[in-house]
């Protein structure tokens, strides 16, 4: 089942991200614009745009978060096999996606102010990030 979705969701998302998606789509709301008079602007024809959109909209967020969700755990699998590669790369990073949002902005903050206060990247040796790494 997780295989099939997978290449559902894929395909989907490759097909509704393209231009001639949104073309199809516009071309659907201007032909529903236009049978407006022919239909008297009746509440079945609003029903319909609104019904058409609502479903779409609910199904393109499933599919747009589980693209999402693979490009990031794919994306963390590369940085985390980057750091275990690099002879200098510090290991503790590895995994700090799983860290809360407070935790890794405390880890960002300590980064940033290691490179302001010394001036270049060797003044990331110092205890800082390593402390909050520790921490957590």
């Amino acid at each position: 089942m997780d295989k099939f979705f997978t290449r559902v969701a894929s395909k989907s998302a490759r097909v509704l991200g393209r231009p001639l998606a949104f073309i199809i789509s516009v071309l659907f709301v201007v032909l529903w614009a236009a049978s407006g008079p022919l239909l008297s602007y009746s509440d079945t024809w609003q029903l319909i745009v609104n019904t058409a959109t609502t479903v779409m909209t609910f199904l393109a967020v499933f599919l747009i978060q589980n693209s999402q969700n693979r490009d990031g755990a794919a994306m963390q699998a590369k940085l985390d096999e980057i750091l275990r590669a690099l002879d200098n790369a510090r290991e503790e990073f590895v995994g700090i996606e799983h860290l809360t949002d407070d935790q890794i902005e405390a880890i960002r903050e300590a980064l940033e102010n290691d490179i302001q206060n010394g001036g270049g990247k060797a003044s990331t040796v110092t205890p800082t990030v390593e402390r909050l790494l520790d921490r957590y």
